[in-house]
């Protein structure tokens, strides 16, 4: 019943496109150097596998120290 005595929703206003001459060019040289330099600033402070995985030394200490300690069953 609502909508026979609701008002009629009025037609939105037209749109109107703006002029593509007034929009400004993203691909430049300038901002594709500076990219590239970003990108190889960056690959150089990347760290590798072999310097993330700790293995070596430190964990061999912990095993020839033969720490001893009671169990819960005696």
């Amino acid at each position: 019943m609502s909508s026979i005595f609701s008002p009629k929703i009025p037609a939105p206003p037209a749109f109107i496109m703006p002029d593509p001459v007034d929009v400004p060019n993203y691909a430049d040289e300038e901002r594709d150097k500076l990219e590239a330099q970003k990108l190889t600033d960056a690959e150089k402070k990347r760290k590798g596998r072999r310097s993330t995985i700790l293995t070596g030394s430190g964990l061999n200490e912990i095993a020839d120290a033969n720490i001893q300690k009671k169990t819960l069953l005696g």
